[in-house]
């Protein structure tokens, strides 16, 4: 297929006479003014791991707790973007991981799962941020997981597998791109990596500004370039971050870090810049099954949102793209005498599970103090003496994994909540669905309906008005 054919321009309209009918405003499209059709910016953000059901939740938890909805849906509400349907498979299955789906955008191409844009017969393909560097434009990554971690990799480095984070780490002092944010101080701290290298002060020396804390983030105006790491692995999920003081004082939000990356990445810079922000721990939440730690960090990605969207409505130079990698879980509403009733528990949650489970492991030891420690967590949530056995026999078992490495209960627990929330889920793993993905600004009305995943990376050197020559 001819770049060329993937764009196209059409009109909703075409159809009108046979809406005549319908209420105006459910026809109202408010795509806006730009001030050209070619974007200067781009702002990619992925809700990683998000199924059509966890952006539905979210919506519906924000209007049970504040009244009002999500800003990812009231976009859709307002008619201020376009909206597509985006086939997610990788090159070896109709399931990808997140390695395979980011470097379809990242590098243009199909790739297995678990590569990094590179093809199953060794061909590497420059991602787009390497690309865009190229071009002049001022490039960069925000996530709530590891830096070095798969989605971001995707759009920066060619690499085989997506586990040898170290090296990705090395990768990125070499590209010297201009804002990195996130989580992995295991892969730049010299008392953490197996080849004790001090990735911070090699950073440094190539005249980064390096941040550790959140408090440095928020209070810096300079112009070098930022590596900000603040945490060893992923950054807290954004419910237990809320319920405890010191990791809010000391770790920004997703929408703190997208905030001042827009503002250091836009500062006086006439040829335009591309960041890619994640809600990478949406994934992981999906992972362990777990409603509250999905929801509130999906409403973390959602606030995330605003920040982008408030600066592109002013800027009308910028292109949003927001969407997800894949399902995961495929969370979803369970029908149900009371089904109302339990989802508005969800607003007395305070921790996620993986924090629930943490503390039983450490401090449980019977019945009742299991179940003492899920009500106070969960909304006076209550669970049976038969549950609490299962919660502490699950822990004299090896059922761990990648995003189980703690040997934690995520499925049982998660079973018994079911009934306290009436959601449900299909798995603990990816989903092949076809995935959201909407379009804001300039070039925007150049997306087709329905999509493949590899085909944003064209579009987005299309609308840049970037050459593919590199």
């Amino acid at each position: 297929m001819k770049r060329r054919d993937f764009f196209k321009n059409s009109s909703l309209f075409a159809f009108g006479g046979l809406v005549s009918n319908f209420h105006p405003n459910i026809w109202v499209n408010n795509k806006g003014n730009f001030k050209s059709k070619k974007a200067k910016n781009i702002i990619f953000m992925v809700s990683d791991g998000m199924s059509s059901g966890t952006l539905n939740m979210a919506d519906r938890l924000l209007q049970v707790k504040n009244g009002t909805g999500s800003h990812w849906l009231d976009l859709y509400r307002e008619g201020k973007i376009s909206r597509a349907l985006m086939d997610t498979a990788s090159a070896d299955s109709l399931v990808t991981d997140s390695a395979a789906a980011s470097s379809s955008w990242g590098g243009g191409k199909r790739v297995p799962n678990g590569s990094l844009n590179v093809s199953a017969n060794g061909e590497k393909h420059l991602p787009i941020l390497q690309k865009f560097k190229k071009s002049g434009k001022k490039v960069g990554c925000v996530t709530s997981v590891p830096i070095t971690h798969a989605t971001p990799a995707g759009f920066c480095v060619m690499q085989k597998n997506r586990g040898d984070q170290d090296k990705i780490a090395e990768d990125y002092l070499d590209i010297e791109f201009d804002v990195m944010m996130g989580g992995g101080n295991e892969n730049f701290d010299a008392g953490k990596r197996e080849d004790g290298r001090d990735l911070y002060s090699e950073f440094e020396a190539k005249n980064y500004q390096v941040f550790r804390k959140r408090e440095e983030l928020i209070d810096y105006e300079g112009s070098k370039r930022i590596l900000g790491v603040f945490a060893d692995e992923a950054l807290p999920y954004a419910i237990d971050r809320a319920h405890d003081l010191y990791l809010e004082q000391n770790t920004p939000s997703l929408a703190e870090m997208a905030k001042h990356a827009v503002q250091h990445l836009s500062k006086n810079n006439d040829e335009g810049f591309v960041l890619q922000i994640e809600g990478g721990k949406v994934d992981w939440a999906a992972h362990a099954n777990d409603a509250a730690a999905l929801l509130y960090d999906q409403i973390a990605f959602d606030e995330a949102i605003k920040e982008v969207m408030d600066f592109a409505e002013k800027d009308r130079e910028t292109l949003v793209i927001i969407t997800t990698d894949h399902g995961n879980a495929n969370p979803g509403l369970i029908k149900g005498r009371d089904v109302d009733q339990n989802f508005s528990h969800l607003q007395d949650f305070t921790h996620t599970n993986n924090w629930l489970l943490q503390e039983i492991k450490k401090k449980a030891n019977s019945f009742s103090s299991i179940r003492e420690m899920i009500a106070s967590v969960n909304g006076d949530q209550t669970i049976t003496e038969e549950e609490a056995k299962v919660l502490l026999n699950y822990y004299q078992k090896n059922n761990g994994g990648l995003y189980n490495t703690g040997n934690l209960p995520y499925g049982p627990l998660s079973e018994m909540q079911k009934k306290y929330t009436s959601i449900g889920w299909i798995s603990m793993d990816h989903s092949g669905d076809y995935v959201e993905l909407a379009a804001y600004g300039p070039g925007s009305d150049q997306l087709k309906p329905f999509v493949k995943n590899y085909e944003l990376h064209h579009f987005m050197l299309e609308v840049t008005e970037v050459e593919d020559k590199f």
